[in-house]
């Protein structure tokens, strides 16, 4: 298993003593599956390995420089330092494994990810596969479309084609709600959310059925962000996001808790978010303009487990 050392400056204090690795060969090797112990398994390795994504801007993507960044990712880098004061180790690696819709849970589940850090809806459905800690972001579905299309409810896309990002939730969605209102809408699965929303630039799809917040985050990063309109019905609302884990790693998934909790008390998710939602991120200034919703603000001050 290769990998580069990758610099990432500017995140929280107190993190130099975690070095990082960004697997250039996409996964990472799942020796024998599964470890029966996660948190001993990173004790006697001293390696954690995260599940990134290329494009879930602004929770986890590959900056200008090439390194894993996000808000996801920033969050989760928070974690990884307070597992290591606990497990009083020098030094925990981070392996960045790169990881898609499709197989985000059958690398969990091989051993291939101890946690995925990017933006999975903590839902029923997705419970009966995998395990998810306390929330640290709320969205809905919704659909995103050229304004000129004049898409603004659900019912208006009665009867067009419409894109859907393979793998995800929004995709089984907008599958329910065309059979139950009977909308004829020609559901076009897509491998990656930028080829959905180019379809959509392009004329060849209506709308993108997608997380809100990544639609935002598409239409703030595109070329003419005033041609598009994200519609004022959605799918689904709210739901949370959570950092997944295996589905019987309670002792893992205990530990991460705790020190999201810890996070989420000190007052620190303020400033994290405040760097990612609100104001401009990167070299190309790209700005959701997104203040921290009340729903946001419950996850923070009210921890908790969405199943219960």
């Amino acid at each position: 298993m290769s990998g580069t050392s990758m610099k990432t400056p500017g995140l929280l204090p107190g993190l130099l003593a975690i070095a990082f690795t960004i697997l250039t060969m996409g996964r990472a090797d799942a020796q024998g599956g599964a470890p029966a112990s996660t948190l001993q398994r990173i004790t006697e390795t001293g390696t954690i390995r995260i599940g990134y994504s290329v494009e879930d801007f602004p929770f986890s993507y590959r900056d200008e420089n090439g390194n894993v960044a996000g808000y996801s990712t920033e969050l989760c880098v928070r974690v990884v330092d307070i597992l290591r004061q606990e497990l009083k180790l020098p030094a925990i690696e981070i392996a960045f494994v790169e990881r898609n819709p499709r197989n985000r849970v059958s690398m969990l589940r091989s051993g291939e990810l101890d946690i995925e850090c990017v933006a999975s809806t903590n839902n029923a459905e997705r419970r009966k596969s995998v395990g998810f800690t306390f929330p640290h972001f709320v969205t809905g579905t919704q659909f995103v479309s050229l304004k000129a299309s004049n898409l603004n409810t659900i019912a208006d896309l009665a009867g067009h084609t419409v894109a859907a990002t393979t793998g995800t939730t929004n995709i089984g969605q907008l599958n329910a709600v065309n059979r139950e209102r009977s909308l004829n809408i020609a559901v076009m699965p897509v491998e990656t959310h930028k080829d959905a929303f180019k379809l959509v630039t392009d004329g060849r799809a209506s709308a993108f059925v997608m997380d809100g917040i990544l639609l935002a985050a598409l239409v703030a990063g595109a070329e003419n962000p005033d041609d598009y309109a994200i519609s004022s019905d959605a799918l689904g609302w709210p739901e949370p996001y959570g950092l997944m884990v295996r589905i019987d790693d309670d002792e893992f998934r205990s530990a991460v808790n705790a020190a999201l909790v810890q996070i989420y008390s000190s007052g620190e998710m303020e400033g994290l978010y405040a760097r990612w939602c609100p104001q401009p991120i990167g070299p190309r200034g790209i700005n959701l303009r997104l203040p921290m919703s009340a729903e946001v603000k419950k996850a923070f001050s009210q921890p908790s487990d969405p199943a219960q």
